[in-house]
């Protein structure tokens, strides 16, 4: 083996091993963070800058990039263009067994942010009404997985509907003009349509919402777990900023979204941000989604679901 080669593979050994360690690289010029309307403490740190002070020491910019929903912060973490993004854990869960290399590694709320929309005039009253309709769903979302779950617990697959592909704010838009018989809705989206258009929750179950995570991509992990750290504790800063301050994060909510405030506020109510970090009852609530959709063959029999969900979350990062 010649000198030139035996470098190379030394130093590809040595960036391997400090990548695994968690050691020996320099911080990131930047991060790049996602904000969503449906994580309303990503609209907190992005409105008070709360990274960008708490990074500022060290030189460390940050990016902001908005995601629409689970699926946009799945494909935004799978192609680098963000370093830590919030989804649904269902959503996590389907996107690790799908080979997106993520870690699930904090909380941003436990919502009730899903159920099944239809319009006033429609007399739906379950998920078995939707046999032969058209629904409005954005595919890889907890929208999508709530709605699965809800045609097998009538039993009925997706093949007993007809699904329309649309990102959230157009399904919505679907609905109300009468484009589909029903959506599988999302906040705070589906609060507007609640209020403003008259739109009923014709089928809601909240302990079927999964939990609003926090994401990272496992490669960014490994070598900046201080820094995932951090960013999890500003988080935290977050969360208790939200809970004492309940009429500030409506108004920025409200700033973000332009919605006005009886519909911020209705979302706001079903938005729970009691809850620190992982917990076990997080972890069943993801296997059971994960269980759920590998029955209804979403996701494909030979997965073992229960491994598969101890191979995302990771709590090594969270706030003390």
């Amino acid at each position: 083996m010649d000198l030139s080669r035996r470098s190379f593979l030394q130093s590809t050994a040595a960036a391997a091993a400090a990548a695994v360690s968690g050691t020996a690289r320099a911080a990131p010029s930047e991060i790049r963070l996602d904000f969503a309307t449906y994580n309303p403490l990503s609209l907190v740190l992005k409105e008070k800058g709360l990274v960008e002070k708490a990074l500022a020491p060290e030189g460390i910019s940050v990016r902001w990039v908005q995601t629409l929903g689970s699926n946009k912060a799945l494909e935004f973490l799978n192609a680098g263009s963000i370093d830590i993004g919030s989804t649904a854990g269902a959503a996590a869960l389907i996107g690790r067994i799908n080979g997106n290399p993520i870690k699930m590694v904090g909380l941003y709320s436990r919502p009730e942010w899903t159920a099944l929309v239809c319009r006033a005039d429609t007399p739906f009253t379950s998920p078995a009404d939707l046999k032969g309709k058209s629904v409005a769903v954005t595919r890889g979302t907890d929208p999508h997985i709530f709605l699965v779950r809800a045609l097998d617990s009538a039993g009925l697959t997706e093949k007993d509907v007809r699904l329309v592909l649309l990102q959230h704010p157009d399904g919505k838009t679907a609905l109300i003009r009468g484009d589909v018989d029903a959506w599988a809705g999302l906040d705070p989206m589906m609060a507007q349509a609640e209020i403003e258009n008259g739109a009923r929750l014709f089928y809601r179950k909240p302990e079927a919402n999964t939990w609003g995570v926090l994401n990272v991509r496992e490669a960014f992990a490994a070598q900046n777990p201080e820094l995932v750290k951090r960013i999890l504790a500003v988080y935290e800063e977050a969360r208790q900023w939200a809970l004492a301050n309940p009429a500030e994060l409506q108004a920025i909510l409200a700033k973000e979204t332009k919605l006005p405030g009886p519909v911020v506020a209705r979302q706001l109510e079903r938005t729970d941000h009691t809850n620190k970090a992982i917990t076990d009852a997080t972890r069943q609530t993801v296997m059971e989604a994960g269980l759920a959709l590998q029955k209804a063959g979403v996701i494909k029999p030979d997965v073992d679901v229960n491994a598969a969900t101890a191979g995302l979350i990771d709590t090594r990062f969270a706030a003390s």
